[in-house]
């Protein structure tokens, strides 16, 4: 499986506009790849921008927390990726716990997870 997450430069995950990076990340094997968010910094529409980048890199899943996703990008992605919901805080605390961060993958996420 291959997971998206974006994050800031301290590695704080971070919602689709505010990470200058877009992680990829390959659950079997370990290895990520780090992309520049094209989103980053924008004043409008940031989101959206950086989720169809994230769309081109033909992941299945992304890692979110409240505030990640807009309705726009959510439903930009909705049937295309999975949503993983985490409350940590780091990167480096999503790759420390991936093999049950994996497991909550889902097709949905509750309203509250992408409204703005």
């Amino acid at each position: 499986m291959k997971i998206i997450a974006v994050v800031d430069d301290e590695n704080y995950i971070s919602p689709l506009e505010y990470g200058n990076s877009i992680m990829v990340i390959d659950d079997q094997t370990k290895q990520i790849k780090e992309y520049e968010n094209p989103g980053f910094g924008a004043t409008h529409g940031g989101k959206e921008r950086a989720m169809a980048a994230i769309l081109t890199l033909k992941a299945d899943a992304i890692v979110v927390k409240e505030g990640s996703l807009c309705p726009g990008s959510y439903f930009m992605s909705q049937g295309r990726l999975k949503y993983i919901p985490v409350e940590y805080e780091k990167f480096d605390e999503v790759m420390k716990n991936l093999d049950s961060v994996r497991t909550k993958a889902q097709n949905e996420l509750e309203p509250l997870m992408y409204q703005e």
